[in-house]
């Protein structure tokens, strides 16, 4: 591909200047750009619940026996109790008996049934949640992820998709039942005896508005819980991983101070909520009493003028507690709800982002030529220019230069240069916003991500290892790696210290490679690279806890391992590139120097600088 003519450029700077505009559109904070509502929560959660149609459907039958043979069992007793007075009739004593036996197991079964199934569904609802937020996140670019942060991110994946599951519980145990139950009984209450029935009903009306008030109440503080939590995720994960930062500085006591205020703020809101329940409880308990003493009074009237049996009391009494029970617990649910809705609505937000770097939709595969050779030329940039969405000028600037296979090209520049940034385009982590990258002869935003790079090794500027195994960890790189493959990869990255561990590739290995040394983390983390079999390998500053003769040998071995592939250094260190095929040297993100090393001595001042800063010091050292 040859360069771009000027009016190309022009044309393509114009084209980017749209792009970043929208990209600047994207970045914004997401509550910002999009209004998220009660209905979008509703929208997901049905979403979620859709694939089990029948679950839920037999969590409703089961839910109807439950209640059936709950309200049967004191309508039962009340027979029982006005044969017992009336006419001693043991046959229909038995009767009654029996069918109060029938409706206890009828009723108990029903609720066993409900509960499992209902444990069922609500699992897999949060599994699904889950697997949704988690899944959306691992398209998202860097700043997508940024715009949220770790801590949120790990409360919505984790803590929120249990608030909504449990929720959901609850919502289904103690809510659904409340309306049928109160129809139910109150209808009850009124063939019974009309009088008693309004009693009934006033009580129940009565509870429910005291129920709505407390929800009204608390639900508001709920919904402020939840960003408590993110911002106590966010302050404990700070102070754990900057432990050491914090006791370097003595600054243990601010570190306290800033943890108190947070968890005062969430004790402090959440005292009141607990406040507001525990004074709806006493309320309540309160009405149940005098329920029952308002039913004794009345109905001892209505007994005694006839208008109703002795054993008809008992059973509205027991009709009166079962609503009143129910709607206990319903208002302890629905006191969660507003949580829930609010888990949903940040699940959603996650979900609604459109990833800044995504495929596209017509994808390119790529190719081996016609004569099904690899082509000379593995990538290339061709007048690449790259900015950041919030930025206000180019990080990168006018970049040409390739990577040719079974070359070396190294890329050295002062800190903050850019250089991180050329190897984060070759993998789209980010997209360049003029010019042309392409790999294998193909623009990279005409390729799958997955296509890209799965012919791409690549060892990040921090080596970071998984939690496992050290074979594990290296199967990263190829899941069908034998063993005798990982050893010579290890070989090669200079990992003989592996063959001395009891467990040798069996040991095992701390999140993040923290029972390892920084030397030791870059050589697995290498030898994880050269695992695969790619095209191109990408060395991300990962020399840099070597010392001298390991940074030398590793070199040396790389150079008869990786012929049939286009390798990529970048580095702080002259000594590192000095025998690099093609050394780019950057400054503030622009190329200012392209060659070999003996020539960029001569002919450019930066590299000189460079190179001349390490033999002095150096040369301090010896």
């Amino acid at each position: 591909m040859g360069p771009l003519s000027k009016q190309q450029r022009d044309t393509s700077k114009r084209e980017n200047g749209k792009r970043d505009a929208a990209r600047r559109d994207t970045a914004k904070p997401i509550a910002a750009q999009r209004d998220y509502s009660k209905r979008t929560s509703a929208r997901l959660l049905l979403s979620l619940m859709a694939p089990y149609k029948g679950l839920l459907a037999a969590i409703f039958v089961a839910s109807l026996a439950d209640m059936s043979g709950m309200l049967f069992i004191p309508t039962q007793l009340s027979a029982m109790i006005n044969v017992a007075v009336n006419t001693r009739d043991m046959s229909a004593l038995m009767g009654h008996g029996v069918a109060m036996l029938i409706a206890a197991f009828v009723g108990s079964g029903g609720y066993l049934t409900t509960v499992y199934l209902t444990s069922r569904l609500c699992a897999k609802v949060g599994r699904d949640l889950r697997l949704r937020v988690y899944e959306a996140s691992l398209a998202y670019s860097a700043s997508d992820f940024n715009a949220f942060g770790t801590g949120s991110m790990i409360t919505r994946t984790l803590s929120d998709a249990n608030v909504v599951q449990q929720t959901l519980l609850m919502s289904i145990l103690m809510i659904f039942p409340v309306p049928i139950m109160c129809v139910i009984a109150v209808a009850l209450a009124f063939s019974t005896d009309v009088v008693m029935g309004w009693v009934l009903l006033a009580v129940t009306l009565a509870v429910i508005v005291i129920c709505v008030a407390a929800v009204a109440k608390s639900a508001p503080i709920f919904t402020r819980l939840q960003g408590f939590i993110d911002n106590m995720n966010t302050r404990l994960r700070e102070s754990i991983t900057g432990v050491r930062v914090i006791r370097a500085f003595g600054k243990e006591r601010h570190e306290r101070a800033r943890l108190d205020e947070t968890f005062t703020d969430f004790a402090t809101n959440a005292i009141r909520v607990n406040f507001v329940f525990a004074l709806t409880d006493s309320i309540t308990f309160f009405l149940m009493n005098a329920v029952e003493a308002v039913i004794m009074w009345v109905g001892a009237d209505r007994v005694g003028a006839h208008a109703m049996q002795i054993g008809s009391i008992s059973a509205l009494v027991e009709y009166a507690m079962l609503i009143m029970m129910f709607l206990m617990m319903a208002q302890f649910a629905i006191l969660q709800v507003p949580r829930a809705l609010a888990c949903l609505t940040r699940a959603a937000e996650v979900l609604d982002v459109r990833p800044q770097i995504a495929d596209d939709p017509a994808p390119v595969a790529l190719g081996s030529g016609e004569s099904g050779e690899k082509d000379d030329e593995v990538a290339r940039f061709d007048h690449v220019s790259m900015r950041f969405p919030d930025a206000d000028e180019d990080t990168l600037h006018d970049l040409t230069f390739s990577l040719r296979r079974g070359q070396v090209t190294a890329i050295i520049g002062n800190t903050g240069s850019g250089k991180s940034t050329i190897a984060r385009m070759l993998l789209r982590f980010n997209d360049a916003t003029g010019g042309s990258l392409s790999f294998g002869g193909v623009d990279v935003r005409r390729l799958t991500q997955d296509e890209l790079r799965r012919h791409i090794a690549y060892v990040p500027q921090k080596a970071w290892l998984f939690s496992g195994t050290i074979a594990e960890n290296l199967r990263h790189g190829d899941a069908d790696a034998s063993d005798a493959r990982l050893w010579h990869a290890l070989d090669v990255a200079q990992g003989g210290f592996v063959r001395e561990l009891p467990d040798a590739l069996g040991t095992r290995v701390a999140q993040g490679g923290t029972n390892f040394s920084g030397g030791q983390r870059q050589r697995l983390a290498i030898a994880r690279a050269l695992v695969r079999e790619a095209d191109l390998y990408v060395f991300d500053d990962s020399f840099s806890a070597l010392d001298y003769k390991t940074d030398a040998a590793l070199r040396h071995a790389l150079a008869g391992e990786l012929t049939d592939a286009a390798t990529l250094i970048i580095a702080q260190r002259v000594s590192t590139i000095h025998d690099a095929d093609q050394i780019v040297v950057l400054k503030d993100g622009e190329v200012v120097g392209l060659g070999r090393h003996d020539d960029l001595m001569e002919s450019c001042p930066t590299y000189r600088a460079i190179a001349d800063s390490q033999t002095r010091g150096g040369s301090s050292h010896e």
